[in-house]
C-alpha cells in the first residue's frame, strides 16, 4: 500500500479547520497529520511534522499564508502548499505564485476539488480553480502582447543594445556621472545616446523617458 499523503492545516478559525479535517480524514489515502492556527506555529513545527502537502488560509493573523509560503518554500522542495481564499484577488493570486504556491483555490469550492487538488499538487502539478486560472492566464497573455509590442517597438525604432543599458540605467534614476561610470564611457556619450534614444521613440525628456520605459517593460523597477 502507497504511504498515505501527510496534510497539515493552517487556519486561524477553529471550526473552519476541524470541518476541513473531518472532511480529509475520511480519504484513504490522506493523513491529516497536524491542525494549526497560525504561519508560527507552522514554521515553529515544519520541521517536526515534515508535510507533503500544507492547505492554508491565506489571510491569518500574524505571519500571512504567502509569507509562510515563501519560508516554507526557502526550506522545502518536498513540501506543497496550497493557498484557500475567501475570494478571488489578482494581487493575491499573483503574489501568492511569485512566492512559490502550488495551488490556490477559494474556501467555496466543493469537497472534490479540494481533494483533487491535493492529489494533484503532491504529484508535482500546479492546481488552481478555473476562475483563477483564467485571471492568471489573462495576465500572461496581456503580457505577451505587451511583450510582442515593445519588441516590434523596439525593432522599429532599432534601439541599440547600448543605447538599452542606458536607458535601462537612466529609468532606475541614475544620474548622467553614474550611467557614464558603470559603462565605462563619458557623460558626454550618455547625454549623445541619450538624445538618440529620445529622438527614436519621439519623447521629449528623461522623464517622459522614464514613463516610456516603465509602461513597455523596457526596464524591470
Amino acid at each position: 500500500m502507497a504511504d498515505k499523503i501527510k496534510i497539515v492545516l493552517v487556519d486561524d478559525h477553529t471550526l473552519v479547520r476541524e470541518g476541513i479535517a473531518s472532511m480529509l480524514k475520511v480519504v484513504d489515502n490522506f493523513q491529516v497529520i497536524s491542525s494549526l492556527e497560525s504561519g508560527e506555529e507552522l514554521v515553529s513545527n515544519f520541521r517536526h511534522l515534515d508535510p507533503d502537502v500544507v492547505v492554508m488560509d491565506i489571510m491569518l493573523r500574524g505571519m500571512t499564508g504567502i509569507e509562510a509560503t515563501r519560508w516554507i518554500k526557502g526550506r522545502s522542495t518536498k513540501t506543497k502548499v496550497i493557498l484557500l481564499s475567501t475570494e478571488v484577488d489578482k494581487t493575491l493570486v499573483t503574489t501568492g505564485i511569485q512566492a512559490g504556491i502550488d495551488g490556490y483555490l477559494p474556501k467555496h469550492i466543493e469537497k472534490h476539488i479540494l481533494i483533487e487538488g491535493i492529489n494533484k499538487v503532491h504529484a508535482g502539478n500546479k492546481y488552481f480553480d478555473e476562475a483563477i486560472t483564467k485571471l492568471v492566464f489573462e495576465d500572461y497573455y496581456n503580457q505577451e502582447k505587451i511583450s510582442r509590442q515593445t519588441k516590434q517597438k523596439l525593432k522599429t525604432t532599432d534601439i541599440s543594445e547600448r543605447e538599452m543599458q542606458v536607458l535601462s540605467l537612466v529609468a532606475q534614476g541614475r544620474t548622467n556621472q553614474e550611467v557614464a561610470d558603470e559603462l565605462f564611457i563619458s557623460t558626454k556619450t550618455v547625454d549623445t545616446h541619450k538624445a538618440h534614444i529620445l529622438d527614436k521613440l519621439g519623447l521629449r525628456n528623461t522623464a517622459e523617458l522614464v514613463k516610456y520605459a516603465i509602461k513597455n517593460g523596457l526596464i524591470s523597477m
